[in-house]
């Protein structure tokens, strides 16, 4: 039973009892929750955190699961049957969120703007919610959040409510506030995600939102045949991730030789630019390394004052239309004697040889690459607080939802 705001429960052995602030009775719908109880045990696993990380091939297989229709190229997401009609003729979207879900929609602002002709914005909720964006008709406002109850994200799409704007969510939890505020959505099905460093949930979205966009492109541009290439890139990310996977003891080794470290570096370019942010926000968050991501085409505009020997780079350089200028960053790194670490596409020797050590992931579509690379990289942030004796799933001064602004 979820309660709004202003709700005084009392609960007793015989039942419970909901009463406002202004002293009135009320009742509230009661729901089920899905998830099964083991779903919140740890298991074989030592902590959570790396539990959820190898969870990813089923929790984007429940992702996907009944939303792909492989034979028409085309998506079908029910949580947005009754807004279709006022989403084909949308000219905005606007993505707000924070933290970890910010970076899924700056990933997602790339991917809608490749497969659908929508302007598309992303916003931090806690800036946003401050400032007068002058929306106009025809914006929808699509709200990102694991828990559903993001206080910042909460006003924000208050905010927008207000503005007329049509409301969507794309959260976990089922019954959430955010859930609740919106007028349709798409839940992630992953299960509870009990380590504070999102990991599976943060897959999730980026898959979530690449199928929003496969559905909006579809009404307009998108051909059948782009869809079906769509559709099948989508349904390898699981076996993709398992590959990833299965490199564990790879990375953790990598991880223990750059525990040393007190600062990193992560940069990539168009794709891949938000999971280098969320790369270096994991490795921060779990490893207390000062970590930063930056958008690869900026790193001559200050950040390489930083790079020698004592400075090591994750370097985001799978094979899309930005291949080229991410091996120039690389032999930039290795002329100043930076520690070099790469995420590149399996059989790339190219790349391979300029790094120190290379993490290989598999092929896919580009937009679709960076999702097992962020894997790697969550996998990179793990070891790394393990070889340096860090609490993972509950670090310092962090929570799990941010219900507070």
């Amino acid at each position: 039973v979820y309660l709004e705001d202003n709700d005084v429960v009392q609960v007793t052995r015989q039942g419970f009892a909901i009463d406002t602030l202004a002293d009135e009775q009320v009742e509230r719908d009661t729901q089920r929750i899905e998830w099964e109880a083991d779903a919140a045990e740890l298991n074989d696993y030592p902590h959570f955190m790396l539990k959820e990380i190898f969870e990813q091939p089923e929790t984007i297989r429940n992702a996907l699961r009944g939303r792909l229709v492989h034979s028409e190229g085309m998506a079908h997401l029910g949580g947005l049957d009754n807004v279709i009609d006022r989403l084909k003729e949308a000219q905005r979207l606007l993505m707000i969120s924070c933290g970890t879900s910010y970076y899924a929609g700056m990933y997602g602002r790339y991917v809608f703007e490749k497969l659908t002709d929508l302007v598309v914005d992303v916003e931090i909720a806690s800036e946003l919610r401050y400032r007068n964006t002058n929306d106009r008709p025809g914006t929808a406002v699509l709200a990102i959040s694991q828990s559903g109850e993001t206080a910042d994200t909460i006003a924000a799409l208050r905010e927008a409510e207000r503005k007329g704007a049509l409301l969507l969510g794309l959260v976990n939890v089922v019954g959430s506030t955010i859930s609740r505020m919106t007028e349709a959505g798409v839940y992630n099905h992953a299960g509870p995600e009990i380590g504070v460093a999102s990991t599976k949930i943060f897959t999730s979205q980026c898959c979530i939102l690449a199928t929003i966009a496969l559905l909006l492109g579809r009404f307009k541009h998108l051909s059948v045949t782009d869809g079906m290439e769509i559709v099948a890139g989508l349904e390898k990310l699981p076996l993709q991730i398992e590959s990833v996977l299965q490199q564990a003891d790879r990375i953790r080794a990598i991880a223990a030789s750059y525990a040393r470290y007190e600062s990193c570096l992560f940069i990539g370019r168009k794709y891949n630019y938000p999971i280098a942010l969320e790369g270096a926000l994991k490795l921060k968050e779990v490893s207390y390394v000062h970590a930063e991501g930056c958008a690869a085409g900026e790193m001559k505009h200050g950040f390489i004052a930083m790079i020698d020997e004592d400075f090591p780079t994750v370097c985001l350089a799978t094979h899309d239309t930005t291949y080229e200028k991410m091996l120039s960053n690389m032999q930039e790194i290795k002329s100043r004697r930076g520690p070099l670490l790469a995420i590149v596409t399996e059989g790339d020797h190219e790349a391979a040889a300029l790094a120190d050590d290379v993490i290989f992931t598999p092929p896919n579509l580009d937009f679709l690459q960076p999702i097992p690379a962020a894997v790697a990289l969550q996998l990179f942030a793990y070891y790394s607080a393990m070889a340096r004796g860090c609490e993972i799933d509950q670090p310092r001064n962090l929570a799990k939802s941010v219900t507070v602004e």
